[in-house]
């Protein structure tokens, strides 16, 4: 069996679509994939080093308003079709799947014009762009946010979760993980990190929250995106927080994840989906520069059913972060049953479903 697959631009689009291919890999043994990118994404690097067979075509995606750029953008689209088709041509696969980031619209578009059987997979609560258009096309919709099947056709439309929930869950638990970051094994651990790169905002709170974090009884492991930590660091090391740990960081995520109490992170669908699947209370910043507001969409999906709370990044405070951290870590009632609702919307088995709904299709 063959494999197409294509998504692209952020880590959101990308991550979900390698643990597809890592599920599938395991699955069929003896079939093929192959990964359709841009040669200017986040993809180029990381699929590659992923051991995965790589193409790449040039496209851009559509503003959101009318512009003389949208012309362009179509007349690439176009481009990216032919290039697809070519692709499609000497590829031959049996399936072909979309992920999200326009890299994917000629890809499936093409797919789907020449009959052969498509899916993409929308990882947020509100559907993006790309998927909007694909949705017409398309044989199969799977998405992660029960929020987002209403922004879809109803037949086409299965609630399945993030892939990505699959290989969080398998990951080699070592309960001595947290060791390596200097940090105690018997006291309650909230980890904090906004993203790769940081996040500016989240970053200036824990500054001021520094004095009064060092004086409690659990403990803190934050990552701080590579332009914040040696001042994050040095601050620290200023006021002796030796419960707090900075790093830069955390390449061994999995692993912490499943050794903390709480985590405060911005709201991207694969943090949550990880999150869930592990039973993970969570304390969410929703970042306010993405499309559509959408991440403070899949923060209320969390929040409204108890496994989350939320806070708005204008209403961050030192204050406010400290006052949801002791509610979260001390009142272990309240945790357990936050860790319960996040169980509840976790979906561990994501990867597996979304490979059964793909292959299922192209038999």
């Amino acid at each position: 069996m063959k494999l197409l697959i294509s998504g692209g631009g952020t880590g959101g689009h990308i991550y979900p679509a390698l643990a597809l291919v890592r599920q599938f890999k395991e699955n069929y043994p003896d079939g093929e994939v192959l990964y359709v990118g841009t040669s200017k994404g986040l993809e180029a690097d990381i699929v590659p080093r992923a051991g995965i067979a790589f193409e790449t075509m040039e496209i851009t995606g559509f503003k959101r308003k009318l512009s003389l750029e949208n012309i362009k953008t179509i007349a690439r689209f176009m481009k990216g079709v032919s290039r697809a088709k070519q692709i499609i041509k000497e590829f031959k696969p049996d399936v072909v799947v979309g992920t999200g980031g326009y890299v994917c619209a000629p890809v499936v578009y093409a797919a789907a014009k020449k009959n052969i059987p498509t899916v993409i997979h929308e990882q947020n609560s509100v559907a993006g762009l790309t998927n909007k258009f694909l949705s017409r096309y398309v044989d199969k919709i799977a998405v992660a946010f029960e929020a987002v099947m209403a922004d879809f056709p109803t037949e086409k439309v299965t609630l399945i979760g993030n892939p990505r929930a699959t290989e969080v869950v398998q990951a080699e638990n070592n309960p001595a993980v947290l060791s390596e970051y200097g940090l105690d094994l018997t006291k309650k651990t909230a980890l904090i990190f906004g993203g790769s790169r940081g996040a500016r905002a989240l970053n200036e709170a824990i500054i001021e929250a520094l004095p009064t974090l060092a004086q409690k009884d659990y403990q803190v492991l934050c990552a701080t995106g590579d332009i914040h930590f040696a001042q994050i660091e040095a601050a620290a090391k200023a006021i002796n927080a030796s419960n707090v740990k900075i790093v830069p960081f955390i390449y061994n995520m999995p692993a912490v994840l499943r050794n903390c109490d709480v985590v405060v992170s911005r709201a991207g669908a694969t943090s949550l989906a990880e999150f869930t699947a592990l039973g993970l209370p969570s304390i969410l910043i929703p970042s306010p520069y993405v499309t559509n507001n959408h991440q403070e969409k899949n923060a209320m999906a969390l929040v409204e059913k108890g496994a989350a709370e939320m806070i708005k990044q204008t209403d961050l405070s030192a204050a406010k972060l400290v006052e949801q951290l002791d509610h979260c870590l001390l009142d272990e009632t309240y945790q357990a049953k936050m860790k319960a609702a996040a169980l509840a919307l976790g979906k561990p088995q994501a990867a597996q479903d979304l490979c059964d709904l793909v292959t299922d299709l192209a038999k």
